[in-house]
């Protein structure tokens, strides 16, 4: 397992959960729900910014593919974003996403939360989900998780 912080990012059409976890890659943690910026690079920036306060060693970015390995309509919005982050210098991986927007609004909803009350955190649970897979499945197989985004995937720099 290779020691280091990282950010899991959840990116949706309006908002963008963002989780972190710590350096040895135990524990995923909510950290908050970035806005989408319709314009400009506003939520670009805030995350480049939250992954300089954690020491973060990498962005992994959930990739929505359907149940049977699909592209989805989210799939491309998802690549592009993520390649402007590491064309802002951040290394991004994708990992499979498949039913953690699904799973998070399963587990608000068992704790109690109405629908309603989820719609400001769902997203940062989602997050959580993603990175919270990405490190399992490293810690147990010994290899990095995912795919590493090239810079000249998805979109063109900032």
């Amino acid at each position: 397992m290779r020691q280091g912080a990282r950010l899991g990012i959840d990116v949706g059409r309006a908002r963008i959960g963002v989780a972190r976890c710590d350096a040895g890659g135990l524990l995923a943690v909510p950290v908050e729900t970035v806005p989408r910026a319709q314009e400009g690079d506003a939520d670009i920036r805030r995350i480049l910014e939250l992954a300089d306060e954690y020491g973060a060693i990498e962005l992994v970015v959930g990739h929505p593919l359907s149940l049977s390995g699909a592209p989805t309509p989210s799939t491309d919005d998802a690549i592009a974003f993520a390649a402007r982050l590491a064309a802002a210098g951040s290394t991004v991986r994708l990992v499979d996403e498949r039913l953690s927007t699904v799973s998070a609004q399963q587990a608000l909803r068992a704790s109690g939360r109405s629908s309603r009350s989820q719609r400001p955190i769902v997203d940062q649970v989602a997050a959580v989900i993603i990175l919270q897979h990405a490190i399992d499945t490293e810690r147990a197989s010994g290899t990095e998780p995912g795919r590493l985004l090239t810079t000249d995937e998805g979109s063109s720099p900032l």
